[in-house]
């Protein structure tokens, strides 16, 4: 990371679900155009955060900052407009709708509206896979090209950063290296990706930095090549 302003900084974040406690005191950065991965196993929190950071959780304390303007309590819609994207969980098609008319939703913004053939053009460029098959239904494709079109979505908005909520999952373990390269991939369109995954050992491959979540706290935090190297890391997650 460089001296400058952070695009994303969450600072000192509880989240709760009623009574129920999940995240605890989380503090996270992410940088212009930095590909960050924030990892842990099933139930750790990290895709709670993910959800706070998009505006669909409130926090129960803490700070959420973008680009050094608080956007805790700012509604989803709003904070799109203010270039934030969130890929969800389960990639959210409309598997009745033609590829084409899915990457179309992405751009519902004025400000994307305007620009919407130049987008697709651009999502297009970027998976040629789309293309060929823009006219068929979301729902006959693969998983890996599902998550292509829920990625493509997500891009169609103009964003600055990219939320991605285990893109990996429900897919077999070939198709999702190749989702992995695609991630890795985006920051040739300068985009910042922050990424959460319970496939650590992927995450730690292609990200610049990594943060890991166990019960909803931050155990370790680190670049990504030295925690691949990590001891401790090694035994937990990825089986060494």
């Amino acid at each position: 990371m460089t001296n400058q302003l952070p695009l994303l900084e969450v600072r000192d974040l509880d989240i709760a679900y009623g009574d129920v406690q999940v995240v605890f005191a989380m503090n996270m950065v992410v940088g212009q155009q930095e590909l960050v991965g924030l990892v842990g196993g099933n139930g750790s929190g990290k895709s709670t955060i993910l959800r706070a950071v998009s505006g669909m959780l409130k926090p129960k304390r803490g700070s959420i900052l973008l680009q050094g303007q608080e956007i805790s309590g700012i509604s989803p819609h709003q904070l799109t407009d203010l270039g934030v994207a969130h890929v969800p969980m389960g990639r959210q098609l409309f598997p009745a709708m033609s590829v084409e008319e899915n990457l179309e939703m992405g751009a519902y913004l004025k400000r994307s509206k305007a620009n919407k053939k130049q987008n697709l053009e651009k999502v297009y460029a970027f998976f040629p896979r789309l293309l060929e098959k823009r006219k068929l239904f979301a729902g006959s494709l693969s998983g890996g090209e599902q998550q292509m079109i829920a990625i493509g979505r997500a891009l169609m908005s103009e964003p600055t950063i990219l939320l991605m909520d285990e893109p990996s999952l429900g897919l077999a373990p070939k198709v999702v290296q190749e989702v992995m390269q695609v991630i890795h991939s985006l920051r040739t369109l300068h985009l910042t990706v922050l990424l959460v995954e319970q496939n650590v050992r992927q995450v730690l491959k292609i990200t610049d930095r990594a943060y890991v979540l166990e019960h909803g706290k931050l155990v370790i935090e680190g670049q990504s090549q030295g925690l691949l190297e990590n001891d401790a890391v090694k035994r937990a997650y990825l089986g060494l």
